[in-house]
């Protein structure tokens, strides 16, 4: 079973070097990248059903070197389970990209970048998901987010180049504070190994651990797009093309969350913060959804409910019990899937209707009513609605906090609730003007929302496209799994339970029992 780990990073960076070498074949390269991810998916089950069964996680060194000076590939049920999910997505992502580039041409998706840059990307998101050090976790980052820079400027338009150097920029400096932390860390305790870590991290003092910490929160904040360090975000996602946005959307700062839990629940569980985290969580939700009904565009309102979201995240991760941390990951995995199905659908919307401003889009309910459910069914999840994933998933956190009872807890699960019936509002808003609303109307907009008239990127009319079958294969697809969250929520909720269970234990060092040369 060892034998699979280094697989789940190396067959998508081999993935990518074929597809490079093949960039005159688009059907070759599309080929390829499917083939790998459909592999990684595999790949991924069969761990996950390994490690929950053995109770025990897979550690591999890589190439034979020992604990410190090897890479550690560590595969737990956290680390398999969201390798799982990511991989079903980035696989549901490509499958639309090869729709819009089949009708587009290579303008949106320019095939021969868009595949080795998109693999490269799922191999550092993997990466970053099974790293057992924190050089690798930061390696990790760093490979995912230099294909991400190819992948945000797709097209080369003057918003793209400008908001993707905003996002450079960002990225740039969030690594460069992880960099400086993992030199202090090691300056201070002379590994980088996660489980080394935990044993020697607590024997600092803890103002010591206090700055480690603070300095890795902030590293790790900045990537999962927390208040106030969020700002990037909105700006960044809605310019790309509508395949990039949703796998960034759906991926990119739960990698940040992640980190952000292995550091809360692993490094520096002796080290609490947890008020401080309360704190920003609530800001993070609240103002993160005002955001979003302020704006009159469809990905910039996704973009602030994702930015609201990671604050369900960060308040479940603050309370720090078993129950709130397994919570904590089934929410992960429902907004991976719910975020990245509304993306995938509001591109639907774009190719229909022209344009995504909520001001112009109008009559979809009549015109494309396949459409209309492929937005409601993720939009009423997202908000919360009994009986689907978001509700389960914020239920289980409002009764973690519940448990502890604290007032602090208390004012969280009302932010908590504003917050989902702020973000019900926003969506359902959208959905009333852009689908229900008829296509004949007045061009005047409602006195109620004369607000959005002034919002930002509310961009002019363009032209429609057709929408090829796959695109809305695709969308349908990533539809159904966000049903089988709610389907089968009892047995992923078990898993997640477990999960939570096992990152509260005390981690001793691993010892590798197979090594694998790589």
């Amino acid at each position: 079973m060892s034998a699979l780990v280094p697989l789940i990073v190396g067959l998508p960076l081999l993935g990518a070097a074929v597809t490079l070498v093949f960039g005159r074949s688009p059907r070759l390269q599309m080929l390829v990248s499917a083939a790998t991810l459909t592999a990684v998916s595999i790949i991924a089950a069969v761990l996950l059903v390994a490690v929950d069964a053995d109770s025990s996680p897979i550690a591999v060194s890589v190439g034979g070197w020992p604990v410190p000076f090897g890479i550690v590939l560590y595969v737990d049920r956290f680390a398999a389970l969201l390798v799982l999910v990511s991989s079903i997505v980035l696989l549901a992502v490509l499958l639309f990209s090869i729709g819009q580039g089949a009708a587009d041409g290579v303008q949106e998706t320019p095939i021969s970048i868009f595949n080795p840059s998109y693999l490269i990307l799922a191999a550092g998101v993997f990466d970053a998901f099974i790293a057992g050090d924190l050089f690798n976790l930061y390696v990790g980052f760093e490979i995912l987010l230099v294909a991400s820079y190819v992948l945000i400027t797709l097209g080369s338009t003057e918003s793209r180049i400008r908001t993707g150097a905003v996002y450079i920029v960002v990225s740039l400096v969030s690594s460069i504070l992880f960099l400086a932390a993992i030199a202090m860390i090691y300056g201070a305790v002379g590994t980088v190994n996660m489980a080394q870590l935990t044993e020697r991290v607590a024997q600092l003092p803890q103002e010591t651990q206090l700055v480690l910490h603070l300095l890795l929160v902030v590293a790790f904040g900045i990537k999962a797009a927390v208040f106030p360090v969020s700002f990037w975000l909105p700006d960044s996602y809605p310019t790309a093309p509508a395949p990039v946005t949703a796998v960034f959307a759906g991926l990119l700062t739960k990698v940040g969350v992640y980190a952000l839990i292995r550091t809360e629940t692993q490094l520096f569980a002796e080290n609490s913060i947890d008020t401080l985290l309360m704190i920003v969580a609530l800001a993070t939700m609240v103002i993160g959804v005002l955001g979003a009904v302020a704006q009159a565009e469809l990905k910039r309102i996704l973009s602030f409910t994702l930015v609201s979201h990671v604050g369900y995240m960060i308040f479940g991760l603050a309370i720090v019990t078993e129950e709130a941390i397994g919570a904590t990951v089934y929410y992960i995995v429902h907004h991976i899937v719910v975020q990245t199905t509304l993306f995938l659908a509001v591109g639907l919307i774009e190719r229909r209707a022209g344009s995504t401003s909520i001001l112009r889009v109008r009559g979809l309910m009549k015109a494309a009513p396949l459409l209309a459910v492929l937005y409601f069914v993720p939009a009423i999840n997202l908000g919360g609605l009994p009986p689907f994933s978001g509700f389960i998933g914020k239920f289980g956190l409002f009764s973690a906090a519940a448990d502890v009872g604290t007032p602090l807890m208390i004012v969280l699960i009302f932010g908590g609730i504003l917050t989902s019936l702020l973000t019900l509002y926003a969506l359902m808003r959208a959905w009333n003007l852009a689908f229900w609303r008829e296509d004949d109307a007045a061009d005047d907009v409602d006195g109620r929302v004369s607000y959005l008239g002034s919002a930002p990127a509310a961009d002019e009319q363009g032209r429609t496209r057709r929408i090829p079958a796959i695109m809305t294969v695709a969308t349908g697809g990533m539809v159904a799994v966000t049903l089988v969250l709610t389907v089968f929520a009892g047995p992923l909720y078990a898993i997640c339970d477990r999960i939570g269970v096992g990152l509260l234990q005390p981690v001793s060092l691993v010892q590798v029992g197979e090594e694998v040369d790589g």
